[in-house]
């Protein structure tokens, strides 16, 4: 095996070993508001939070899941006055999903946790590995897609 997939075999690794960590800050912190969504559900709802509304079929690709489970997704997150449907402005035949009110004291009450959480054990690392942190985070993401966290600086 070269060095460079080596590298890429490690860092791999210590993703995965992070994302287990990160995966159990997420559960513990949608645990703690009141109403029942679904990991899922709520990664629907920061999509919408940080993209605006958003076509089923736009949405949906997003995710990475097929129309239909995005269809149930919404509705589920409709019953509970999370998600609104509506008349997209620039075609009236159409409709687009966005975040009610509810929706977003949600996201940013669940963010808000996160972040508390996130920024206690960030505190316990040594300062001269945050910097390294950062920026391999930052790559890391933009790799991925996911909007820059600059989005959320509300939270």
């Amino acid at each position: 095996m070269t060095r460079s997939a080596s590298d890429v075999d490690a860092l791999t690794d210590a993703v995965l070993t992070a994302s287990r960590l990160l995966m159990a800050i997420s559960a513990r912190s949608l645990a703690s508001v009141e109403e029942t969504i679904t990991l899922p559900q709520f990664r629907l709802l920061v999509v919408l939070d940080s993209r605006g509304a958003m076509k089923l079929t736009g949405l949906a690709d997003v995710l990475a899941v097929n129309p239909s489970t995005a269809t149930r997704m919404v509705d589920r997150l409709i019953a509970a006055d999370m998600v609104a449907r509506q008349p997209n402005p620039t075609s009236r035949r159409e409709v687009v999903i966005e975040l009610t009110a509810a929706g977003q004291k949600v996201v940013r009450g669940v963010l808000r946790k996160r972040r508390t959480e996130i920024s206690k054990i960030v505190a316990r690392m040594p300062e001269s590995k945050r910097r390294g942190l950062v920026n391999a985070l930052v790559a890391f993401t933009e790799a991925g897609g996911e909007p820059p966290s600059d989005d959320y600086s509300w939270v």
